[in-house]
């Protein structure tokens, strides 16, 4: 059986973002209101349209958890431009009932995309087939079938090991502005993909002492780019286990 695994996050967001209206009341008095039954009719359209496109028989909800991040503690600064954008009246109010009455996944300290991560990768946790969905290219650096769904020409696609690899390093040295981690300073797209024509770490860490760093910073940067894998969480203590270098 396949089943989805849903970056709630985003889809929950655009239900909510999408329900939201503005009244004004009298001159110069405005509320935004929102009608609960409503967003919660666009969230369950919304993954009811990727079952049907995705031939799916099941799916598993992904939440990022409200209450902290651990990537904040490998650097305060990370995601700081998000706490001043405005978010819909009633998503913490949702995405709590998305946990409590439809069974989302979400573990302390971690992202959706870490969920998504973890269970894609874990091979007990969820049996059979598994497909990760989420508009994020970030997912391209975990193993295993992933759509970009919402984005132009979206398509189903394996990623394997090596490929999910690479892109951590792309990752790395790019950096990625929405998430608010720099990367190497001066290696965009272009100079990442000719640096890692050998995708090795040595590459890596040679780029950022030319940019007049060290492997210390480059280790900061891999660990805010690395989508948690199976490997990389104690199930046991429920934390990450921070990336490291390969020997």
């Amino acid at each position: 059986m396949r089943t989805l695994l849903i970056d709630a996050d985003v889809v929950a967001y655009n239900a909510a973002f999408a329900c939201e209206k503005a009244t004004e009341w009298e001159p110069g008095y405005w509320t935004w209101h929102v009608e609960w039954d409503e967003v919660v009719q666009a969230f369950d359209a919304e993954v009811s349209r990727m079952m049907d496109t995705l031939d799916a028989g099941a799916f598993r909800l992904c939440l990022t958890d409200s209450e902290g991040n651990f990537r904040r503690g490998v650097d305060p600064s990370y995601k700081g431009t998000r706490s001043s954008i405005r978010k819909p009246i009633i998503l913490k109010r949702f995405k709590d009932f998305l946990v409590q009455e439809r069974g989302a996944y979400w573990r302390p300290g971690l992202e959706g995309d870490d969920c998504m991560g973890i269970l894609a990768t874990h091979p007990k946790l969820i049996p059979g087939e598994k497909v990760i969905v989420s508009i994020d290219k970030d997912m391209k650096t975990v193993p295993g079938l992933f759509i970009r769904w919402g984005a132009e020409g979206a398509s189903l696609t394996e990623v394997s090991e090596e490929e999910a690899d690479y892109w951590h390093l792309y990752q790395t040295l790019t950096g990625d502005v929405t998430d608010g981690y720099k990367g190497c300073p001066g290696v965009g797209p272009k100079k990442a993909e000719a640096i890692l024509k050998e995708p090795a770490w040595r590459s890596v860490v040679a780029a950022y002492e030319k940019a007049g760093l060290d492997e210390d910073d480059a280790v900061i940067q891999a660990r805010l780019a690395r989508i948690l894998r199976a490997s990389d969480y104690d199930f046991k203590a429920k934390r990450p286990i921070l990336w490291v270098p390969p020997d």
